[in-house]
């Protein structure tokens, strides 16, 4: 590996990291959010702000409108983007309209990108990924999905219910995961306003970053035709690790820059508060934490870039991302919870930015899998045993 950034990789570093100062930062305090995420006037606003500076959704192929960033690309401009939790946003790379793109440009008609993905591209509609569902319906383990979806002349009837499904509320269409009669799963994309969805509520949760929300969905005899079908049919669990793996590590991208943001805002401030004659990080005990920091942050930081190249090698990387997934949700999720000891009673009010961060942060550990899933997942791997 080259870990020595291209001069043009280089400079789309900085113009991101610029855009993200002066054009997105700005409006952080800005009043069009609530406990469920930005609304979609301040989404506009901000995804207006990147086609202006020609920044909108650079991971999307040139043919779509992006930039088409490698994997690699994406590591260090996600990263910038992640600085401001408003950042993935206005790019138009956050959870879950990240990952649909990547999978509807991979696996999507040409008539369904047209349809669904060159709007979304461009940001003028969002989109939501349906596949987990309560108890005793599919979590972590997807092959419990209870969805069905039934053929019926020319269409499918999809009965079920889904939660936790990010961005519902708002979403203009869907990617939804359902059981066939043989027990295998067939993704299928449906326009949010059709007859049978029903959002039933969106859920309370920690994090309050991402637009929409997370909603609980509920399908009653939604009818979408065959030639709404994404992909094969039977093919879903096959698709789901097409989208997962690279999302998996996206989530990381995004969530360094968040730590990163967290561990500057600290340093700031150990510098220059003073206690016992010395500023805070004259101290033994916080300088520690600075180390720790930095330690944990290139820990991070060169997980992902590691998976990212492997990545744009054309390996398949399910356990190299679920690696970078747990090293760098639970090595990121220390880097926040130090800031905040650092900065004390400003660690734990909004005076500072790293008190949002670190709510919005701790489900990190959850989202795209849990630590003990990957880490269970991984040691089967590693023994080549099966079961247990």
């Amino acid at each position: 590996m080259n870990f020595q950034i291209p001069p043009a990789l280089a400079e789309l570093q900085q113009k991101t990291r610029t855009f993200i100062a002066e054009q997105v930062m700005p409006l952080e305090a800005d009043p069009r959010q609530s406990s469920h995420g930005p609304d979609e006037a301040l989404r506009r606003e901000l995804v207006s702000r990147a086609r202006a500076a020609s920044l909108l959704t650079p991971h999307a192929s040139p043919e779509m409108g992006g930039l088409g960033l490698s994997h690699v690309d994406k590591a260090v401009v996600f990263e910038e983007a992640g600085y401001s939790w408003l950042g993935p946003t206005a790019l138009n790379i956050h959870a879950p309209d990240e990952g649909n793109i990547h999978l509807m440009e991979h696996v999507a008609t040409p008539a369904q990108k047209e349809r669904w993905l060159r709007p979304h591209v461009q940001g003028r509609i969002r989109s939501c990924f349906a596949m987990t569902e309560p108890s005793p319906g599919a979590g972590s383990d997807p092959s419990m999905l209870v969805t069905t979806a039934v053929r019926d002349g020319d269409d499918y009837v999809i009965n079920g219910r889904k939660w936790f499904i990010t961005g519902a509320e708002g979403a203009s269409y869907a990617i939804v995961m359902a059981r066939m009669d043989d027990g295998s799963a067939t993704m299928f994309l449906t326009d949010m306003d059709r007859p049978g969805i029903v959002l039933e509520r969106n859920m309370d949760a920690m994090d309050s970053c991402f637009t929409g929300g997370h909603g609980v969905l509920r399908f009653e005899n939604l009818r979408v035709p065959a030639t709404d079908v994404l992909g094969e049919i039977g093919a879903g669990f096959r698709y789901a690790q097409v989208r997962l793996a690279p999302a998996r590590l996206t989530h990381c991208m995004r969530w360094l820059g968040q730590a990163r943001r967290a561990h500057d805002t600290a340093v700031d401030y150990v510098r220059r508060r003073q206690a016992f004659g010395h500023p805070l990080a004259a101290h033994e005990g916080v300088g520690f934490m600075l180390a720790d920091n930095d330690m944990d942050l290139q820990t991070a930081r060169l997980h992902i870039w590691h998976t990212a190249w492997l990545l744009d090698q054309g390996e398949r990387c399910n356990f190299e991302s679920s690696r970078a997934k747990v090293v760098c949700s639970e090595a990121l999720w220390r880097v926040v919870d130090r800031c905040v000891q650092m900065l004390g009673g400003q660690g734990v009010t909004a005076e500072a930015p790293v008190m949002r961060i670190f709510t919005d942060m701790r489900a990190f550990r959850i989202y795209d899998g849990p630590s003990e899933v990957h880490r269970w997942s991984m040691a089967r791997k590693i023994a080549q045993v099966k079961g247990g």
